[in-house]
């Protein structure tokens, strides 16, 4: 694509497409994740979009400059999908607990979007709409600004991360997830007591624990840390930023 935009008054087709349908970013982005999880990463072309709307691929370049920037569009519709209905209760930890599984189940229902997109910055309305509610829980939650800004960047890191990794997992042929999931029974359902004490004894619940996203818990998990990080936590000082940089 090239590196002409043109500027979003103008940007307006005159005439409808093929389809009957008039272009706009909101068709083109709805379009391309359409695609990207039908297809996968290599749907997210030109010319593949411009058929799907049968439109003239150069019809896209009125908005947007170029693949990156309708991926970053894409991203930005990923987040702002995890805040849609999402409403504030004014308690700290169920306000991040839900933001949390929102940013984490949006990704997950789109994982070959999330392949793409998980790890970028947008700087779109929706992520920035995202990083003020968050920071918002922590600073009205009580935690002071070093604090908020660290629980902000660890929060957000371990959702984007786990979506990724889930997103993958989802995201594999059927048949490469089937035999990930026999490993556990061909490789670790037979490793005896005599060699892996550990894995034998713990066997039963890994192999069902392993089954699901270990997101949920690892939230939990930071969630109590945040928790003891506190300023009314005893003995936690009022300005700790919560351990080493």
């Amino acid at each position: 694509m090239s590196a002409r935009v043109v500027p979003e008054g103008n940007r307006q087709r005159r005439r409808p497409t093929k389809q009957g349908a008039v272009l706009s970013e909101r068709l083109i982005i709805d379009t391309a994740l359409r695609l990207v999880a039908q297809h996968g990463a290599e749907a997210l072309s030109v010319r593949r979009l411009g058929a799907a709307l049968g439109a003239d691929p150069s019809a896209l370049y009125r908005y947007f400059r170029n693949t990156d920037a309708l991926l970053i569009a894409i991203a930005d519709e990923v987040i702002g999908r995890a805040q849609e209905g999402w409403e504030a209760s004014g308690d700290w930890r169920t306000d991040l607990r839900a933001m949390g599984r929102r940013i984490h189940g949006s990704y997950v229902a789109q994982p070959q979007a999330a392949l793409l997109a998980a790890h970028r910055t947008t700087g779109g309305p929706n992520e920035t709409r995202a990083v003020e509610k968050i920071l918002g829980i922590l600073r009205e939650g009580g935690f002071p600004d070093p604090l908020a800004v660290r629980a902000y960047h660890a929060f957000v890191d371990q959702a984007l991360a786990f979506a990724a990794q889930d997103a993958a997992a989802s995201a594999l042929p059927e048949a490469a997830g089937e035999a990930d999931t026999e490993v556990w029974g061909e490789v670790y359902g037979r490793l005896t007591a005599e060699t892996h004490p550990h894995i034998a004894a713990t066997y039963p619940l890994l192999a069902a624990d392993m089954r699901e996203s270990g997101y949920p818990f690892a939230l939990e998990l930071l969630l109590t840390a945040l928790e003891a990080l506190h300023p009314d936590a005893a003995g936690t000082p009022a300005g700790g930023a919560g351990g080493p940089a």
